[in-house]
């Protein structure tokens, strides 16, 4: 956690050398990305490698101006993490960030004692998993499977804490930061019993994570094995989905063929027709728990700070979730229709 000297520092001059020594005690960053994915960063995501830690100080400033109680990680690793989301746009980038931790604050069955140890069961049930091997554009394959979950062993929240540790982990790489992820999310044998788990309120949480508050690119959205109920569910979260990550939800029914033109079959399991072997979650498994010290210390004991504002918080209070129950009851009868 920063200590208040880094609200100190001033921005360097336009003239100032774009690599010079700014904030000498804080860990050295040390740019591993490939010369190919260098030129792909410049031109999907506007960074120029000359100016990357003068584009890092100008946001670090932003924060100790504007949100100097924020309590968040300010190393340039990190940072990085919402401009590249943000294409080096300082002040979208600094709204991401505030998101990032003001969602966490405000949704704490999902994000108190969030650690992979914490989560276990979930991993061990198969209900999220990533993929072995990345897809020809450089993407790991978040794989999700809800047919593993058994509600009556834990709420739908754990499948959510594990999924958000999942993406905590694969964003630390460099390499995601500027590719992005790819979702494959196999919904057979989802039952009208677990889809009401998924209501507007939860539905308006997530979407509004994945959307507004974590710095991750989500490319695509391949949707397999929907049964006829998803439509009630497609019905719920659509309405809280930006047109431009709605255009990247792709439903694929049975079609194995369809999933093959977005994801190739030599990265996928045989489950899905693929030619790399069964389904193996263990590798990714030991990976995500043994990572429980490696992931950020303010992550892991999130506090809010004692002068924030509940006013801060971009997701929703009372009222909202008011109207979001409203809503489910409405949706309710559409689900039914379509089960």
């Amino acid at each position: 956690m920063s200590g208040d000297s880094d609200c100190t520092r001033t921005s360097p001059s336009p003239g100032s050398p774009p690599d010079s020594e700014f904030l000498t005690d804080r860990p050295k960053y040390v740019c591993s990305l490939s010369p190919e994915l260098i030129t792909k960063a410049r031109e999907e995501l506007q960074e120029k490698p000359e100016w990357r830690l003068r584009d890092v100080q100008a946001l670090r400033d932003m924060v100790c101006k504007d949100y100097p109680s924020l309590g968040t990680c300010l190393d340039d690793a990190f940072l990085l993490r919402f401009l590249r989301a943000r294409k080096f746009d300082y002040d979208r980038a600094l709204q991401l960030l505030v998101n990032y931790h003001t969602c966490r604050r405000s949704w704490p069955e999902v994000f108190n004692n969030l650690k992979p140890s914490a989560i276990k069961p979930v991993l061990e049930s198969g209900f999220v998993t990533v993929l072995p091997r990345r897809d020809p554009e450089g993407r790991h394959v978040v794989c999700i499977r809800p047919d593993r979950w058994t509600p009556s062993n834990y709420p739908i929240t754990e499948n959510i804490r594990a999924i958000y540790l999942t993406l905590e982990k694969l964003i630390q790489s460099e390499e995601t930061q500027v590719n992005g992820i790819v979702i494959l999310a196999d919904y057979k044998g989802v039952s009208l019993s677990k889809a009401s788990h998924f209501g507007p309120f939860v539905a308006k949480k997530v979407i509004g994570i994945l959307q507004d508050g974590f710095p991750i690119r989500i490319k695509a959205v391949n949707i397999i094995n929907e049964p006829r109920i998803f439509k009630g569910i497609f019905a719920i979260i659509k309405p809280f989905l930006k047109e431009k990550i709605a255009n990247r939800f792709f439903l694929h029914g049975c079609d194995l063929n369809s999933l093959h033109q977005n994801i190739p079959p030599v990265i996928l399991p045989e489950e899905y027709g693929g030619t790399s072997g069964k389904l193996d979650i263990s590798a990714w498994n030991e990976l995500l728990l043994a990572s429980e010290e490696d992931l950020l210390p303010d992550f892991l004991q999130l506090v809010l700070p004692c002068d924030s504002s509940p006013h801060d918080l971009l997701v929703s209070g009372d009222a909202d979730e008011k109207q979001c129950d409203d809503s489910l009851r409405g949706m309710k009868p559409q689900l039914y229709y379509c089960y």
